[in-house]
């Protein structure tokens, strides 16, 4: 399949899904451009917007596999990774899978596991992989997981550590509805209408397909200079105590080009870059004073905006 049919595909792909959460046709797109950069996607919002639709809906879009896990104090690296049990009919120990091989998992409320359990996900997270007793298992591709944390209601929470924040290509809002989209949403769940059909619409090769494709979207030297130039003047910043890491910079990089390739282009532009340095950085940097960094991807959106202004695009 060629490059054109994969993006109408996706386009299409796009269309059925903002039939299932509507209103939020740009947080769709950014979640489809994670996936296409083989990402991962923390969704920072309140109870009951539809993140967990928008996750399900992703993985029936793409044929895949999906795993909800809902973090709590209680849980276990084991309960995420899986463990041996003892059969006692062959006398012999089989490891039984956990919830994480997936290819979407959602990781429902990350910040409400102590710290031992959010780091079960890091090596999954980076290398696609995780260890058991000594034998590292690979993941299954595509994979991606989308993580949710709530702003707000921070007692009993413990914050995403940094190098797990930055193991994060990706953070959204979806947020509330505005009311022309909450009225829709209220006639189609008013009667026994059916939600727009998504599963299948293209399969997990097809994904493999099109991360490879993104890969090939061509960067200007003079884009590459432009993030290079955000990514210091953040890192100089007076009021930054945690800079953008250079595995930031990669990942807006590689978002950039998944949007052009959803856009059907075939280079990447600075308005690209201007446009994701929120949702790619935000969480990635920490200011000086802050007590937490449970929502501090928020409060350092100004900072953002204001390295944009400041810094040149030529």
């Amino acid at each position: 399949m060629n490059k054109t049919k994969y993006v109408e595909l996706l386009n299409e792909l796009k269309q059925r899904i903002s039939q299932v959460i509507i209103g939020k046709t740009n947080q769709i797109e950014k979640t489809l451009a994670c996936l296409l950069a083989d990402g991962h996607l923390l969704l920072e919002d309140l109870p009951g917007v539809g993140k967990t639709t928008l996750a399900s809906a992703l993985a029936l879009a793409i044929g895949g596999t999906f795993s909800r896990i809902q973090f709590t104090a209680d849980l276990l690296p084991s309960d995420i990774l899986g463990t041996r049990i003892y059969r006692r009919q062959t006398e012999e120990f089989e490891f039984v899978k956990g919830p994480i091989f997936a290819n979407v998992i959602l990781a429902d409320e990350l910040n409400r596991a102590p710290p031992k359990t959010q780091s079960a996900l890091l090596q999954a997270m980076n290398e696609y992989s995780v260890s058991v007793d000594k034998q590292i298992l690979k993941l299954d591709s595509p994979f991606m997981v989308i993580a949710t944390q709530n702003p707000r209601g921070f007692h009993g929470t413990y914050p995403l550590p940094e190098s797990q924040r930055d193991r994060f290509l990706m953070r959204i809002s979806l947020g509330y509805p505005d009311q022309d989209s909450e009225k829709s949403i209220l006639l189609k769940n008013c009667g026994e209408e059916k939600s727009a059909s998504v599963e299948n619409l293209l399969s997990l090769q097809d994904i493999r397909d099109c991360q490879k494709l993104v890969r090939e979207i061509e960067v200007p030297e003079n884009v590459m200079a432009y993030i290079t130039r955000l990514a210091s003047s953040l890192r100089n910043h007076p009021e930054v105590d945690l800079p953008v890491s250079t595995r930031g910079s990669i990942g807006l990089m590689r978002v950039a080009q998944a949007t052009a390739f959803l856009r059907g282009s075939s280079y990447v532009t600075l308005d690209y870059i201007k446009e994701l340095v929120p949702a790619v950085w935000c969480h990635r940097t920490g200011l000086k004073g802050a007590t937490t960094f449970s929502s501090e991807g928020a409060s350092v959106s100004w900072l953002t905006r204001e390295i944009l202004q400041k810094v040149d695009v030529d």
